[in-house]
């Protein structure tokens, strides 16, 4: 126990957390007084009473803090009686396996699991009856949000090394240090620190320059080898995939743990340096740009220092597993963010299709996260498996709002 708190205080004061550790350390409940100034060595003249001042107006307050969640009513989601809710309620089943047992979710799980299947009738009526419906808003008032897509990409490869499958898919690396900081301190319940030591020092762990320098021990730590520098690079931005093996063989890589460090988008460095107009810095856009510049591009990779270690999934999954920790669904699944929106639960999103004003507006379920993924108004859309889904979810960059549905009975809280 003590280790554990040690190596976390340690990681803080290496500046690992975003912001720094300021909020590991609390604010002592009250100032210390201000020195008293000395007494004059004279008295002073006595002087009549000046007229008593005014009382001085009282400070201004901060606004206070907009409310997460403001309850609803159905008619406030945008075209909620036009979705088929039965498409949605294979995926919220499988969430319910991981929280029925809290209490506000037993009753809701226990319903859903007795509605037949391919009804749109009966799942509507479950929900509007077993759930009220939450407006989302972020920490500054607004409704709208990000909503970006991902999907479950194939790759050709290898499980030994070649001319042609030279790019290894690494699994997590025996000297990378996990430091939860629950232990430490309770409020920061589900933060975890990533590094490694260096001596007797805890340091933060390798980037992803440095990990494809070769200056990390990962020899050994191959899982397979892939063909494709920018393919394995959007592996990782999606957390899991397929590859397909010469002899026709398909293996299923899941996300396993990550080194740590944030993730920094290279479209938006390309756009900075005016290489890619903002509507052109998309997947399919940077797939180009690095076809065109092949000498620059493992420079360009290496601008986002995070990097993503995987692990071999069962080949029988029905699909990539979420942070859930269930399978996700095509179109039904979406990642937020755990620390504001309860992970598992129905959330009505409203957003368009990319590139277009085409509305899309339906029920999917949070069972995901993402190291991008950060805000109350943020979701990241699963459009499922292959190119087609590619080519939608690489697109994908509109606004939305979105409305969490919550057991009726109870307000909306994370575990």
């Amino acid at each position: 126990m003590q280790r554990k708190k040690w190596l976390a205080l340690a990681l803080c004061m290496l500046g690992l957390l975003a912001g720094g550790c300021a909020s590991l350390t609390r604010t002592p409940a009250s100032a210390p007084p201000a020195p008293v100034e000395p007494l004059p060595e004279t008295p002073a003249p006595v002087v009549a009473a000046p007229e008593p001042a005014p009382a001085p107006a009282p400070a201004p307050q901060p606004p206070p803090r907009q409310q997460t969640f403001q309850a609803a009513d159905w008619s406030a989601l945008p075209d909620w009686g036009s979705d088929n809710l039965a498409e949605a309620l294979p995926a919220l089943l499988l969430s319910c396996g991981s929280l029925k047992s809290q209490p506000e979710w037993q009753s809701a799980c226990a319903a859903a699991a007795q509605i037949p299947g391919g009804n749109p009738a009966a799942a509507r009526q479950f929900f509007e009856s077993s759930f009220v419906p939450y407006a989302v808003h972020n920490a500054d008032g607004s409704a709208e949000g990000l909503v970006t897509g991902y999907y479950e990409p194939l790759l050709r490869g290898s499980r030994t090394p070649s001319k042609i499958f030279r790019f290894p898919v690494y699994g997590v690396p025996d000297d990378l240090l996990i430091v939860d900081l629950t232990e430490a301190q309770p409020n920061l319940k589900g933060m975890r620190l990533r590094g490694r030591l260096q001596g007797n020092k805890v340091v933060p762990y390798y980037t992803r320059a440095e990990i494809e320098r070769g200056d990390a021990a990962m020899r050994g730590r191959e899982i397979l080898w892939v063909d494709d520098a920018v393919e394995l690079f959007f592996l990782q931005v999606q957390g899991s995939g397929r590859v397909k093996l010469p002899s026709g063989e398909i293996v299923r890589i899941g996300f396993a743990e990550h080194n740590g460090h944030p993730y920094k988008s290279i479209g938006r460095v390309l756009v900075e340096r005016g290489e890619l107009p903002q509507d052109k810095a998309s997947m399919q856009g940077i797939r180009q740009w690095g076809k065109q510049n092949p000498d620059l591009l493992p420079l360009l990779l290496q601008q986002n220092p995070a990097y993503v270690f995987f692990r071999e999934m069962p080949s029988s999954s029905p699909g990539p597993v979420g942070a859930l920790g269930v399978a996700l669904t095509p179109g039904r699944s979406i990642a937020v963010d755990s620390t504001v929106v309860p992970l598992g639960a129905p959330i009505f999103l409203s957003s368009t299709w990319p590139l277009s004003a085409r509305p899309l507006n339906r029920l999917v379920i949070a069972q995901d996260t993402g190291s991008a993924i950060k805000g109350a108004v943020r979701a990241d859309f699963f459009w499922g498996f292959g190119d087609e889904a590619g080519q939608i979810a690489g697109r994908m960059r509109q606004n939305g709002r979105m409305w969490v549905l919550y057991p009726r009975g109870f307000e909306p809280r994370l575990p």
